[in-house]
């Protein structure tokens, strides 16, 4: 599985930062999961390394190429750090204001610099009409239906119902609503990577994981890995669900 970490604005000192970072690798010796570890940015280089047994990755990207935008933080500088994965879309981001196609060119630039895009999609809430089902398509299509079949085969989606975000283990998602909806988000990816490309897209569940709950999502539900928020930021936490998923 891929277990990719989120640290948000949670770690503030880089000594928390580097005793996460620690704990991280301690646990990838003896786990069969990969480990990603979005961080915010100035902590990238700081914990880079070739040896490590740890990806990282930062927690957004800058629209732009460079240049006279003072304050962004471009996919070159992010790649040339060290870090192999960007989240783009986060609920989080996607609340401030972010459009489908800002994170279009979001995607493209991080793409273009070798870094693997973690695209989160997810419903605010569900209805009884299923209309939420039309804002995952969407999510989707406005970046699937821009790229080409090379590049989508680089994406890895992140399905985090924001309404689970935040929740205890039992208030999150149910085992077979979970089943559901990778079952319908493998079913969108259909559209635009035929045959059994889109099987290989992996999938990953982001919404109140935690290691009360996450083996029992991870098994037969068709995730791929986790998308883990504020348990990450947290050494005991995060070494109870990598132990529980281990």
């Amino acid at each position: 599985m891929l277990i990719v970490s989120n640290w948000k604005a949670y770690v503030e000192s880089k000594e928390k930062a580097k005793a996460l970072y620690l704990t991280a690798q301690k646990l990838a010796k003896g786990s069969t999961h990969d480990l990603v570890l979005t961080v915010p940015a100035p902590y990238i280089g700081m914990l880079s390394s070739d040896k490590s047994l740890v990806a990282l990755g930062a927690q957004d990207v800058s629209a732009t190429l460079g240049g006279a935008t003072t304050g962004e933080i471009t996919a070159g500088v992010i790649a040339d750090l060290g870090a192999t994965y960007v989240l783009i879309g986060h609920s989080e981001r996607r609340a401030m204001g972010e459009t489908d196609e800002l994170l279009l060119e979001k995607t493209r630039h991080a793409l273009a610099h070798g870094l693997t895009p973690i695209l989160c999609v997810g419903e605010r809430e569900r209805d009884e009409d299923a209309r939420y089902l039309k804002v995952i398509r969407a999510e989707i299509a406005d970046i699937f239906g821009a790229l080409t079949q090379k590049e989508r085969m680089e994406i890895v989606i992140a399905y985090e119902p924001i309404w689970a975000i935040g929740k205890t283990a039992a208030e999150a998602i149910t085992k077979d609503d979970l089943r559901e909806m990778i079952s319908y988000i493998r079913k969108v990816l259909g559209d635009y990577l035929p045959g059994k490309a889109g099987s290989r897209i992996k999938i990953l569940y982001g919404g109140s994981a935690e290691a009360a709950n996450a083996q029992n999502l991870a098994d037969d539900t068709g995730i791929d890995g986790f998308l883990v928020g504020h348990a990450s930021a947290d050494v005991a936490n995060y070494t109870a669900l990598i132990k529980a998923l281990s």
